[in-house]
């Protein structure tokens, strides 16, 4: 009787999640040509299991999006499409960076569900079927968040902790070591689409959609082959689009600067008077011009600085330029008959 009961709950709590989705892999390429067999087959694997298994529905995929890469990434991409029925690819006209890329194989691939990793096998496999276990159990967006930076030198450990914090206090909603490894329901991904943002910062404007949303924990490895392609000028350029494209607190600063210069001012002001007054060491002019002018024009020239990059974020948007350009799409996947498939293919053709 008991055996009984326990099986009648079982299914009863089966009956509550959702069915088994097409599941589509999305991973954003720049010179991955050293790496991308390994991934190829790691993921060929994982996602020929879970269909075997019934947490993917057939028609489960992976799509590679090459961003402009100058090896031989892209003719690779193509080799695997034409060897198999689940790696599609899409090209893009020119080099556009991660985010673009990422958010051109986001817009362009069907599936009910769609995960985005990195193509160097740093993103745990491990926790994609705990992404889609915690989509069919109801969430329409599902974290990938890195359970600890062991593996991190001390510099970037302390750089991306602090550039966390600075984010919370000036404001972004962020969730803490979360980077682009994510799982997003169709709905999640067409309400993404009605946001037209030019400087993308998609670990942040996810979080802006609202929707029901889980986080997975993983540990992240070692790039298996190849080199990074965020070195620290791109990570700092990254850094700075997050703050810039989600709050508008360094504007605000500027008044609150202003107000202590000012300050500042009258205290200099006061003190070159008492030095005048009460004591013979006064150079006649020194203090009274060269330090409010080196220290005004300081403060001036930062003051513009911050509010010419609003401003040029302004100008950029304003003449709302695509995001990206596809010149290719390849696989088995954009031949089919899904409305999806079929309005990118018509629109850029398939090899």
């Amino acid at each position: 009787m008991e055996l009984h009961h326990q099986r009648l709950v079982d299914v009863q709590s089966e009956k509550r999640l959702r069915p088994a989705p097409v599941v589509s892999l999305v991973l954003p390429c720049y010179n991955e040509y050293e790496v991308l067999p390994e991934t190829t087959s790691r993921l060929l694997k994982l996602v020929g299991d879970a269909i075997d298994r019934g947490d993917f529905a057939p028609g489960s995929a992976i799509y590679y999006v090459d961003d402009g890469s100058r090896d031989g990434t892209w003719d690779m991409i193509r080799e695997f499409a034409h060897q198999h029925t689940l790696v599609s690819g899409i090209k893009l006209s020119r080099n556009r960076g991660h985010q673009n890329a990422l958010l051109c194989g986001l817009m362009t691939a069907p599936g009910d569900v769609l995960i985005s990793l990195d193509a160097d096998l740093q993103d745990d496999l491990d926790a994609i079927p705990r992404m889609v276990q915690a989509y069919r159990e109801g969430n329409e967006i599902v974290f990938g968040v890195r359970r600890a930076r062991t593996k991190d030198t001390f510099f970037k450990r302390f750089t991306a902790e602090s550039y966390y914090k600075l984010l919370g206090f000036l404001g972004v909603q962020i969730i803490y070591n979360h980077a682009d490894y994510r799982l997003m329901s169709r709905r999640a991904i067409e309400t993404l689409r009605e946001y037209e943002e030019t400087h993308l910062f998609l670990r942040a404007l996810v979080l802006q959609l609202g929707f029901k949303s889980a986080v997975v924990e993983f540990e992240r490895a070692e790039r298996f082959a190849g080199e990074s392609k965020y070195p620290l000028k791109k990570m700092l350029g990254l850094a700075w689009q997050g703050i810039t494209s989600f709050t508008a607190y360094p504007l605000r600063m500027i008044t609150g600067v202003g107000f202590i210069v000012s300050l500042g001012s009258l205290g200099l002001a006061a003190w070159a008077l008492f030095i005048r007054i009460f004591t013979d060491q006064a150079l006649p002019g020194w203090a009274s011009v060269v330090i409010p002018t080196y220290f005004l024009g300081g403060v001036q020239l930062l003051s513009l600085g911050v509010i010419g990059e609003y401003l040029a974020k302004v100008y950029e948007a304003s003449k709302r330029r695509p995001r990206f350009h596809v010149e290719r799409l390849c696989g088995t996947t954009f031949r089919q008959e899904p409305a999806q498939a079929s309005r990118v293919a018509q629109e850029w053709g398939v090899e």
